[in-house]
Protein backbone atom coordinates (compact mmCIF):
# COMPACT_ATOMS: atom_id res chain seq x y z
CA UNK A 1 0.00 0.00 0.00
CA UNK A 2 2.79 2.35 0.98
CA UNK A 3 4.77 1.68 -2.49
CA UNK A 4 1.44 2.53 -4.29
CA UNK A 5 0.95 5.91 -2.37
CA UNK A 6 4.12 6.88 -2.90
CA UNK A 7 3.64 6.25 -6.78
CA UNK A 8 0.53 7.77 -6.86
CA UNK A 9 2.05 11.08 -5.31
CA UNK A 10 4.57 11.31 -8.02
CA UNK A 11 1.93 10.80 -10.72
CA UNK A 12 -0.23 13.83 -9.05
CA UNK A 13 3.19 16.06 -8.48
CA UNK A 14 5.41 15.24 -11.79
CA UNK A 15 3.99 18.16 -13.78
CA UNK A 16 3.65 21.31 -11.42
CA UNK A 17 5.86 22.50 -8.64
CA UNK A 18 4.56 21.94 -5.23
CA UNK A 19 4.58 25.26 -4.55
CA UNK A 20 2.25 26.47 -7.02
CA UNK A 21 -0.16 23.55 -5.42
CA UNK A 22 0.04 25.00 -1.83
CA UNK A 23 -0.38 28.35 -3.32
CA UNK A 24 -3.23 27.55 -5.71
CA UNK A 25 -5.01 25.68 -2.31
CA UNK A 26 -4.21 28.47 -0.13
CA UNK A 27 -5.88 30.51 -2.21
CA UNK A 28 -9.31 29.40 -2.39
CA UNK A 29 -9.32 28.32 1.40
CA UNK A 30 -8.68 32.15 1.72
CA UNK A 31 -11.57 32.88 -0.22
CA UNK A 32 -13.73 30.07 1.55
CA UNK A 33 -12.96 32.07 5.06
CA UNK A 34 -13.62 35.44 3.58
CA UNK A 35 -17.15 34.51 3.84
CA UNK A 36 -17.86 34.38 6.99
CA UNK A 37 -16.61 37.72 7.99
CA UNK A 38 -17.86 39.29 4.45
CA UNK A 39 -21.10 41.27 5.69
CA UNK A 40 -20.05 41.48 9.33
CA UNK A 41 -19.47 45.25 8.47
CA UNK A 42 -23.21 45.49 7.60
CA UNK A 43 -24.80 43.61 9.96
CA UNK A 44 -26.09 46.76 11.98
CA UNK A 45 -27.19 48.27 8.55
CA UNK A 46 -28.93 44.65 6.88
CA UNK A 47 -32.50 45.73 8.22
CA UNK A 48 -32.73 49.06 6.63
CA UNK A 49 -30.99 48.10 3.59
CA UNK A 50 -33.18 44.97 3.06
CA UNK A 51 -36.10 46.18 4.65
CA UNK A 52 -36.69 43.47 6.66
CA UNK A 53 -36.89 43.27 10.77
CA UNK A 54 -33.65 42.57 12.20
CA UNK A 55 -34.57 38.49 13.25
CA UNK A 56 -35.03 38.15 9.69
CA UNK A 57 -31.64 39.73 8.36
CA UNK A 58 -29.65 37.63 11.33
CA UNK A 59 -29.89 34.94 9.22
CA UNK A 60 -27.84 36.08 6.37
CA UNK A 61 -25.19 35.39 8.65
CA UNK A 62 -26.61 32.01 10.42
CA UNK A 63 -27.38 30.14 6.88
CA UNK A 64 -23.67 30.21 6.35
CA UNK A 65 -22.65 29.02 9.38
CA UNK A 66 -25.05 26.14 8.89
CA UNK A 67 -24.44 25.39 5.59
CA UNK A 68 -20.91 25.89 5.90
CA UNK A 69 -21.03 23.16 9.09
CA UNK A 70 -23.21 20.44 6.86
CA UNK A 71 -21.64 20.56 3.87
CA UNK A 72 -18.53 19.85 4.89
CA UNK A 73 -17.98 16.38 5.80
CA UNK A 74 -20.53 15.71 2.86
CA UNK A 75 -18.03 17.51 0.50
CA UNK A 76 -14.80 15.73 1.89
CA UNK A 77 -16.85 12.56 1.63
CA UNK A 78 -17.54 12.98 -2.09
CA UNK A 79 -13.85 14.36 -2.81
CA UNK A 80 -12.65 10.92 -1.35
CA UNK A 81 -15.14 9.46 -3.79
CA UNK A 82 -14.84 11.55 -6.94
CA UNK A 83 -11.77 13.45 -7.30
CA UNK A 84 -11.32 16.24 -4.51
CA UNK A 85 -10.22 18.78 -7.39
CA UNK A 86 -13.18 17.80 -9.45
CA UNK A 87 -15.39 18.74 -5.96
CA UNK A 88 -13.17 21.67 -4.95
CA UNK A 89 -14.25 22.78 -8.67
CA UNK A 90 -17.54 22.59 -7.42
CA UNK A 91 -17.57 24.27 -4.39
CA UNK A 92 -15.76 27.33 -6.21
CA UNK A 93 -18.76 27.09 -8.79
CA UNK A 94 -21.40 27.08 -5.97
CA UNK A 95 -19.59 30.31 -4.14
CA UNK A 96 -19.63 32.16 -7.56
CA UNK A 97 -22.94 31.36 -8.40
CA UNK A 98 -24.66 32.37 -4.82
CA UNK A 99 -22.88 35.85 -5.05
CA UNK A 100 -24.58 36.65 -8.40
CA UNK A 101 -27.40 35.61 -6.74
CA UNK A 102 -26.77 37.93 -4.02
CA UNK A 103 -25.27 40.70 -5.54
CA UNK A 104 -28.68 40.76 -7.76
CA UNK A 105 -30.92 40.56 -5.32
CA UNK A 106 -33.11 43.38 -4.17
CA UNK A 107 -34.92 41.29 -1.20
CA UNK A 108 -33.28 39.63 1.66
CA UNK A 109 -35.03 36.43 0.57
CA UNK A 110 -32.13 36.26 -2.45
CA UNK A 111 -29.72 37.25 0.14
CA UNK A 112 -29.76 34.28 2.10
CA UNK A 113 -30.10 32.12 -0.88
CA UNK A 114 -26.80 33.53 -2.18
CA UNK A 115 -24.77 33.58 1.22
CA UNK A 116 -26.21 29.64 2.11
CA UNK A 117 -24.01 28.65 -1.51
CA UNK A 118 -21.44 30.64 -0.42
CA UNK A 119 -21.20 28.53 3.30
CA UNK A 120 -20.68 25.26 1.39
CA UNK A 121 -17.23 26.82 0.11
CA UNK A 122 -16.10 25.93 3.45
CA UNK A 123 -15.21 22.57 2.65
CA UNK A 124 -12.21 23.27 -0.09
CA UNK A 125 -9.78 23.40 3.26
CA UNK A 126 -10.02 20.27 4.16
CA UNK A 127 -10.34 19.08 1.05
CA UNK A 128 -7.12 21.01 -0.15
CA UNK A 129 -5.53 19.36 2.80
CA UNK A 130 -6.15 16.27 1.86
CA UNK A 131 -4.98 17.01 -1.62
CA UNK A 132 -2.06 17.96 0.16
CA UNK A 133 -1.47 14.43 1.72
CA UNK A 134 -1.69 13.02 -1.77
CA UNK A 135 1.12 15.41 -3.69
CA UNK A 136 3.42 16.22 -1.15
CA UNK A 137 6.52 14.19 0.59
CA UNK A 138 6.00 13.56 4.35
CA UNK A 139 8.77 16.12 4.63
CA UNK A 140 7.23 19.18 3.32
CA UNK A 141 3.60 18.08 4.43
CA UNK A 142 3.62 19.73 7.93
CA UNK A 143 4.43 22.88 6.55
CA UNK A 144 1.65 23.16 3.54
CA UNK A 145 -0.87 21.82 5.76
CA UNK A 146 -0.23 24.46 8.66
CA UNK A 147 -0.54 27.42 5.72
CA UNK A 148 -3.75 26.13 4.62
CA UNK A 149 -5.37 25.34 8.02
CA UNK A 150 -3.92 28.76 8.88
CA UNK A 151 -6.54 30.44 6.16
CA UNK A 152 -9.46 29.25 7.81
CA UNK A 153 -8.75 32.12 10.60
CA UNK A 154 -6.70 34.29 8.31
CA UNK A 155 -9.44 34.89 5.40
CA UNK A 156 -11.67 36.25 7.79
CA UNK A 157 -9.33 38.20 10.03
CA UNK A 158 -7.73 39.83 7.24
CA UNK A 159 -11.18 40.40 5.09
CA UNK A 160 -13.12 42.10 7.72
CA UNK A 161 -11.31 44.87 7.04
CA UNK A 162 -11.83 44.56 3.64
CA UNK A 163 -15.11 44.27 3.77
CA UNK A 164 -15.37 47.25 5.64
CA UNK A 165 -13.75 49.44 3.97
CA UNK A 166 -16.09 48.58 0.85
CA UNK A 167 -18.80 48.80 2.53
CA UNK A 168 -17.87 52.07 3.63
CA UNK A 169 -17.15 53.75 0.55
CA UNK A 170 -19.43 51.41 -2.28
CA UNK A 171 -22.71 49.87 -2.46
CA UNK A 172 -23.23 47.07 -0.38
CA UNK A 173 -24.30 44.52 -3.56
CA UNK A 174 -20.14 45.19 -4.34
CA UNK A 175 -19.12 42.87 -1.43
CA UNK A 176 -20.69 40.20 -3.38
CA UNK A 177 -19.39 40.81 -6.56
CA UNK A 178 -16.29 40.63 -5.03
CA UNK A 179 -16.73 37.66 -3.82
CA UNK A 180 -17.97 36.65 -7.24
CA UNK A 181 -14.93 37.85 -8.83
CA UNK A 182 -12.83 35.71 -6.30
CA UNK A 183 -14.53 32.96 -6.69
CA UNK A 184 -14.03 32.61 -10.69
CA UNK A 185 -10.07 33.54 -9.82
CA UNK A 186 -10.38 30.85 -7.74
CA UNK A 187 -11.69 28.02 -10.68
CA UNK A 188 -9.05 29.34 -13.12
CA UNK A 189 -6.42 28.81 -10.52
CA UNK A 190 -7.46 25.49 -9.32
CA UNK A 191 -8.06 23.94 -13.13
CA UNK A 192 -4.86 25.44 -13.89
CA UNK A 193 -2.41 24.37 -11.08
CA UNK A 194 -3.73 21.73 -8.90
CA UNK A 195 -3.64 17.77 -10.54
CA UNK A 196 -6.43 15.72 -10.64
CA UNK A 197 -6.77 12.79 -8.09
CA UNK A 198 -5.96 9.11 -8.91
CA UNK A 199 -6.28 8.04 -5.21
CA UNK A 200 -10.22 7.82 -4.61
CA UNK A 201 -12.33 4.98 -2.44
CA UNK A 202 -14.94 3.62 -4.43
CA UNK A 203 -18.50 3.33 -3.63
CA UNK A 204 -21.55 5.71 -3.72
CA UNK A 205 -22.88 8.07 -2.04
CA UNK A 206 -24.58 7.43 1.26
CA UNK A 207 -27.94 9.69 0.48
CA UNK A 208 -29.80 8.76 3.49
CA UNK A 209 -26.65 9.10 5.85
CA UNK A 210 -26.07 13.04 3.90
CA UNK A 211 -29.61 13.84 4.85
CA UNK A 212 -29.87 12.62 8.02
CA UNK A 213 -26.11 14.25 9.23
CA UNK A 214 -28.01 17.23 7.81
CA UNK A 215 -31.22 17.17 9.97
CA UNK A 216 -29.83 16.30 12.75
CA UNK A 217 -27.45 19.36 12.66
CA UNK A 218 -29.83 21.77 11.58
CA UNK A 219 -31.39 20.86 14.58
CA UNK A 220 -28.80 21.64 16.82
CA UNK A 221 -26.97 24.28 14.92
CA UNK A 222 -30.84 26.39 15.06
CA UNK A 223 -30.31 25.84 18.71
CA UNK A 224 -26.93 27.08 19.38
CA UNK A 225 -27.32 29.83 16.95
CA UNK A 226 -31.00 30.93 17.74
CA UNK A 227 -32.26 30.07 21.27
CA UNK A 228 -31.12 33.52 22.57
CA UNK A 229 -33.31 34.86 20.22
CA UNK A 230 -36.61 32.18 20.63
CA UNK A 231 -35.93 31.63 24.41
CA UNK A 232 -33.36 28.15 25.64
CA UNK A 233 -36.60 26.58 27.03
CA UNK A 234 -39.09 27.83 24.17
CA UNK A 235 -41.28 25.26 22.31
CA UNK A 236 -39.22 25.59 19.08
CA UNK A 237 -35.77 26.04 20.32
CA UNK A 238 -36.34 22.20 22.55
CA UNK A 239 -38.18 20.76 19.44
CA UNK A 240 -35.02 21.40 17.78
CA UNK A 241 -32.17 20.09 19.94
CA UNK A 242 -34.00 17.04 21.30
CA UNK A 243 -34.92 16.26 17.36
CA UNK A 244 -31.40 17.20 16.59
CA UNK A 245 -30.06 14.74 19.19
CA UNK A 246 -32.58 11.83 18.08
CA UNK A 247 -31.88 12.37 14.44
CA UNK A 248 -28.10 12.25 15.16
CA UNK A 249 -28.30 8.91 17.51
CA UNK A 250 -30.54 7.35 14.97
CA UNK A 251 -27.96 8.62 11.96
CA UNK A 252 -24.80 6.94 14.51
CA UNK A 253 -26.63 3.21 14.48
CA UNK A 254 -27.50 3.53 10.60
CA UNK A 255 -23.72 4.69 9.56
CA UNK A 256 -22.16 1.92 11.43
CA UNK A 257 -24.44 -0.66 9.92
CA UNK A 258 -24.26 0.69 6.36
CA UNK A 259 -22.27 -0.80 3.76
CA UNK A 260 -20.65 2.38 2.09
CA UNK A 261 -21.02 4.88 5.01
CA UNK A 262 -20.99 8.73 5.05
CA UNK A 263 -18.27 8.47 7.62
CA UNK A 264 -16.69 5.22 8.96
CA UNK A 265 -17.66 6.37 12.72
CA UNK A 266 -15.43 3.39 13.70
CA UNK A 267 -12.69 5.33 12.72
CA UNK A 268 -14.23 8.49 13.78
CA UNK A 269 -14.19 7.32 17.77
CA UNK A 270 -10.57 6.15 17.50
CA UNK A 271 -9.13 8.18 20.52
CA UNK A 272 -6.70 10.27 18.33
CA UNK A 273 -9.60 11.49 16.05
CA UNK A 274 -12.57 11.76 18.99
CA UNK A 275 -10.42 13.83 21.04
CA UNK A 276 -9.32 16.04 18.69
CA UNK A 277 -12.59 16.62 16.79
CA UNK A 278 -14.27 17.70 20.58
CA UNK A 279 -10.95 20.07 21.10
CA UNK A 280 -12.16 21.60 17.51
CA UNK A 281 -14.99 22.85 19.14
CA UNK A 282 -13.07 24.70 21.63
CA UNK A 283 -10.99 26.04 19.04
CA UNK A 284 -13.64 27.67 16.73
CA UNK A 285 -15.48 28.70 20.07
CA UNK A 286 -12.10 30.54 20.70
CA UNK A 287 -11.64 31.84 17.42
CA UNK A 288 -14.95 33.27 16.63
CA UNK A 289 -15.19 34.69 20.15
CA UNK A 290 -12.66 37.59 19.77
CA UNK A 291 -14.73 38.00 15.89
CA UNK A 292 -17.81 39.01 17.73
CA UNK A 293 -16.69 40.73 21.39
CA UNK A 294 -13.85 42.67 20.06
CA UNK A 295 -15.22 44.86 17.12
CA UNK A 296 -17.92 45.80 19.22
CA UNK A 297 -15.25 46.63 22.71
CA UNK A 298 -13.61 48.34 20.45
CA UNK A 299 -16.01 50.51 18.58
CA UNK A 300 -18.61 51.24 21.23
CA UNK A 301 -17.98 55.71 22.07
CA UNK A 302 -15.78 55.60 24.73
CA UNK A 303 -18.23 57.91 27.00
CA UNK A 304 -20.26 54.46 27.57
CA UNK A 305 -17.64 53.09 29.74
CA UNK A 306 -17.40 50.16 27.67
CA UNK A 307 -15.77 51.06 24.42
CA UNK A 308 -12.86 52.45 22.77
CA UNK A 309 -14.10 54.76 20.17
CA UNK A 310 -12.29 53.50 17.16
CA UNK A 311 -14.18 53.86 13.73
CA UNK A 312 -15.06 50.27 11.81
CA UNK A 313 -12.10 50.48 9.67
CA UNK A 314 -9.54 50.75 12.18
CA UNK A 315 -11.07 48.16 14.34
CA UNK A 316 -11.40 45.48 11.78
CA UNK A 317 -7.55 46.10 11.42
CA UNK A 318 -6.84 45.69 15.31
CA UNK A 319 -8.88 42.08 14.99
CA UNK A 320 -6.96 41.34 11.50
CA UNK A 321 -3.60 40.94 13.74
CA UNK A 322 -4.54 37.68 14.57
CA UNK A 323 -4.83 36.14 11.09
CA UNK A 324 -1.83 38.35 9.96
CA UNK A 325 0.19 36.08 13.05
CA UNK A 326 -1.60 33.04 11.54
CA UNK A 327 -0.05 33.36 8.38
CA UNK A 328 3.27 34.43 9.08
CA UNK A 329 3.93 32.01 12.36
CA UNK A 330 2.47 28.77 9.69
CA UNK A 331 5.54 27.87 8.39
CA UNK A 332 6.89 27.61 11.83
CA UNK A 333 4.14 25.52 13.03
CA UNK A 334 5.64 23.35 9.97
CA UNK A 335 8.77 23.34 11.45
CA UNK A 336 7.61 22.63 14.85
CA UNK A 337 4.96 19.75 14.16
CA UNK A 338 8.15 17.92 12.44
CA UNK A 339 10.17 18.23 15.62
CA UNK A 340 8.09 18.34 18.92
CA UNK A 341 4.67 16.43 17.01
CA UNK A 342 1.41 17.27 16.51
CA UNK A 343 0.24 16.33 19.40
CA UNK A 344 2.81 18.94 22.04
CA UNK A 345 1.85 21.91 19.49
CA UNK A 346 -1.58 21.18 19.89
CA UNK A 347 -1.75 21.54 23.60
CA UNK A 348 0.83 25.08 23.46
CA UNK A 349 -1.85 26.14 21.06
CA UNK A 350 -4.13 25.92 23.62
CA UNK A 351 -2.08 27.06 26.40
CA UNK A 352 -1.74 30.42 24.18
CA UNK A 353 -5.68 30.85 23.61
CA UNK A 354 -6.06 30.32 27.37
CA UNK A 355 -3.18 33.19 28.01
CA UNK A 356 -4.75 35.62 25.63
CA UNK A 357 -8.18 35.39 27.41
CA UNK A 358 -6.95 35.82 30.80
CA UNK A 359 -4.65 38.58 29.13
CA UNK A 360 -7.81 40.88 28.01
CA UNK A 361 -9.69 39.83 31.10
CA UNK A 362 -7.04 41.86 33.10
CA UNK A 363 -6.50 44.58 30.65
CA UNK A 364 -8.67 45.33 28.14
CA UNK A 365 -9.14 49.55 28.11
CA UNK A 366 -6.54 50.22 25.40
CA UNK A 367 -5.95 49.59 22.28
CA UNK A 368 -2.62 47.90 22.25
CA UNK A 369 -4.19 45.40 25.09
CA UNK A 370 -6.56 43.85 22.21
CA UNK A 371 -3.75 44.15 19.92
CA UNK A 372 -1.59 41.91 21.86
CA UNK A 373 -4.52 39.43 22.71
CA UNK A 374 -5.01 39.12 18.96
CA UNK A 375 -1.57 38.25 18.51
CA UNK A 376 -1.65 35.39 21.07
CA UNK A 377 -4.71 34.43 19.51
CA UNK A 378 -3.41 34.35 16.26
CA UNK A 379 -0.42 32.16 17.55
CA UNK A 380 -3.01 29.91 19.42
CA UNK A 381 -5.22 28.81 16.46
CA UNK A 382 -2.17 28.62 13.94
CA UNK A 383 -0.91 26.46 16.11
CA UNK A 384 -3.81 23.97 16.67
CA UNK A 385 -5.21 24.70 13.25
CA UNK A 386 -1.87 22.78 12.10
CA UNK A 387 -1.69 19.98 14.66
CA UNK A 388 -5.46 18.95 14.24
CA UNK A 389 -4.79 17.58 10.62
CA UNK A 390 -1.79 16.24 10.75
CA UNK A 391 -2.93 14.26 13.99
CA UNK A 392 -6.36 13.05 12.17
CA UNK A 393 -4.19 12.25 9.17
CA UNK A 394 -2.09 9.89 11.29
CA UNK A 395 -4.50 8.36 12.56
CA UNK A 396 -6.82 7.52 9.64
CA UNK A 397 -6.96 5.39 6.01
CA UNK A 398 -5.52 7.81 2.72
CA UNK A 399 -8.91 7.14 1.42
CA UNK A 400 -11.00 8.64 3.90
CA UNK A 401 -8.00 11.79 4.68
CA UNK A 402 -11.06 14.21 2.68
CA UNK A 403 -14.30 13.12 5.07
CA UNK A 404 -12.02 12.68 8.24
CA UNK A 405 -10.83 16.51 7.62
CA UNK A 406 -14.12 17.23 6.85
CA UNK A 407 -15.65 15.79 10.34
CA UNK A 408 -12.88 17.89 12.16
CA UNK A 409 -13.77 20.68 10.74
CA UNK A 410 -17.67 20.41 11.09
CA UNK A 411 -16.70 20.30 14.94
CA UNK A 412 -14.90 23.78 14.18
CA UNK A 413 -17.94 25.44 12.61
CA UNK A 414 -20.35 23.94 15.85
CA UNK A 415 -17.71 25.88 17.73
CA UNK A 416 -18.26 28.91 15.73
CA UNK A 417 -21.51 29.25 15.63
CA UNK A 418 -22.22 28.37 19.26
CA UNK A 419 -19.45 31.40 19.69
CA UNK A 420 -21.98 33.59 17.90
CA UNK A 421 -25.04 32.61 19.60
CA UNK A 422 -23.72 32.57 22.99
CA UNK A 423 -21.60 35.68 22.75
CA UNK A 424 -24.44 37.53 21.25
CA UNK A 425 -26.46 36.02 23.85
CA UNK A 426 -24.60 37.25 26.55
CA UNK A 427 -23.85 41.13 25.42
CA UNK A 428 -27.33 41.37 24.53
CA UNK A 429 -28.86 40.40 28.01
CA UNK A 430 -25.77 42.13 29.98
CA UNK A 431 -26.47 45.86 27.83
CA UNK A 432 -28.09 48.88 29.37
CA UNK A 433 -29.82 52.17 27.17
CA UNK A 434 -27.61 54.80 26.41
CA UNK A 435 -29.39 57.45 24.30
CA UNK A 436 -31.97 54.79 23.00
CA UNK A 437 -29.39 52.78 22.43
CA UNK A 438 -27.95 49.48 23.46
CA UNK A 439 -24.55 49.01 25.16
CA UNK A 440 -23.41 45.99 26.00
CA UNK A 441 -21.84 46.68 30.14
CA UNK A 442 -18.12 46.06 31.25
CA UNK A 443 -19.37 42.99 32.66
CA UNK A 444 -20.95 41.68 29.60
CA UNK A 445 -17.07 41.51 27.69
CA UNK A 446 -16.08 39.78 30.84
CA UNK A 447 -18.29 37.23 30.98
CA UNK A 448 -18.01 36.56 27.18
CA UNK A 449 -13.82 36.14 28.34
CA UNK A 450 -14.19 33.42 31.31
CA UNK A 451 -16.76 31.49 28.57
CA UNK A 452 -13.51 31.78 25.83
CA UNK A 453 -10.75 30.98 29.08
CA UNK A 454 -13.21 27.89 29.77
CA UNK A 455 -13.51 26.70 26.54
CA UNK A 456 -9.55 27.19 26.30
CA UNK A 457 -9.00 25.31 28.93
CA UNK A 458 -11.53 22.38 28.10
CA UNK A 459 -9.51 22.33 24.65
CA UNK A 460 -6.43 22.27 26.80
CA UNK A 461 -7.29 19.00 29.26
CA UNK A 462 -8.29 17.26 26.14
CA UNK A 463 -5.12 17.52 23.95
CA UNK A 464 -3.59 15.78 26.95
CA UNK A 465 -6.02 12.78 26.21
CA UNK A 466 -4.52 12.52 22.94
CA UNK A 467 -2.12 9.14 22.35
CA UNK A 468 0.94 10.40 21.81
CA UNK A 469 1.38 7.79 18.97
CA UNK A 470 -1.82 6.99 17.51
CA UNK A 471 -2.83 3.75 16.67
CA UNK A 472 -3.32 3.20 12.90
CA UNK A 473 -5.38 -0.11 12.44
CA UNK A 474 -4.97 1.31 8.68
CA UNK A 475 -2.02 2.54 6.45
CA UNK A 476 -1.90 6.32 7.05
CA UNK A 477 0.98 9.05 6.97
CA UNK A 478 4.36 8.08 8.81
CA UNK A 479 5.22 9.41 11.93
Amino acid sequence: MGGRDDRARRRLSRTTPPGAIVAALAYVGLCSAFMFTLVVPLQAELPVLLDATREDTSWVVTITLLVAAIATPISGRLGDMYGKRRVVVALLALLVIGSVIAALSPSIAGVIIGRALQGATTGVVPLGIAILRDVLAPARLGTAVALISATMGVGGAVGMPVAALVAEYADWHSLFWLSAGLGVIGVAVVLLIVPDDVLRSPGRLDVIGALGLAVGLTGLLLYVSRGAEWGWAAPVSLACVIGGILVLLLWGWYQLRATNPLLDLRVAARPAVLFTNIAAIGMGFALFSSNVTFPQLLELPVETGSGLGLDMFSAALVVATSGVMMMVISPLSGWLERVVGARLLFTVGTAAIVLAYVFVLLWSTEVWHLLVCNILIGIGIGFTFAAMPMIIMRSVPADETGASNGLNALFRSVGTSAASAVMGGVLAAMSIQVDGRAIPTREAFEVCFWLAIVAGVIGFVLTLLIPKRPIEQHPALPG
